[in-house]
């Protein structure tokens, strides 16, 4: 009997939903980190290797330009909730759009 009632409020717990947690679609995510952020500690994981810093005028402009800026090494254009790669390639640029098709930020990855 024991057996039974435990196995029966296992089931009954796998059926609760988890809780609603974590940020909102389009909010920054955990390990979205722009190099010199503040207030958090992963900052420090890797210097600003694919000079993120010197496209920031950017930011606003529309996604389309991206292809003509001449950037001569590895980058990626991230839709907004688009699926990417979760590789970290630090040399790499991120161009992180907004829902609306801009760019709304630069960063290494």
């Amino acid at each position: 009997m024991k057996t039974r009632l435990l196995a029966l409020a296992l089931l009954l717990a796998a059926c609760v939903p988890p809780e609603a947690g974590g940020p909102p679609p389009g909010a920054p995510q955990p390990g979205d980190l722009v190099a010199g952020s503040s207030g958090d500690t992963l900052v420090e994981r890797e210097p600003d290797l694919c000079h993120a810093a010197d496209y920031q005028q950017y930011v606003g402009q529309p996604g389309t330009i991206v292809p003509s800026l001449g950037i001569t090494r590895s980058y990626r254009v991230i839709e907004f909730g688009g699926i990417f790669s979760q590789i970290y390639e630090p040399g790499r640029l991120n161009f992180r759009l907004s829902q609306s098709g801009q760019i709304q930020r630069i960063d290494c990855g």
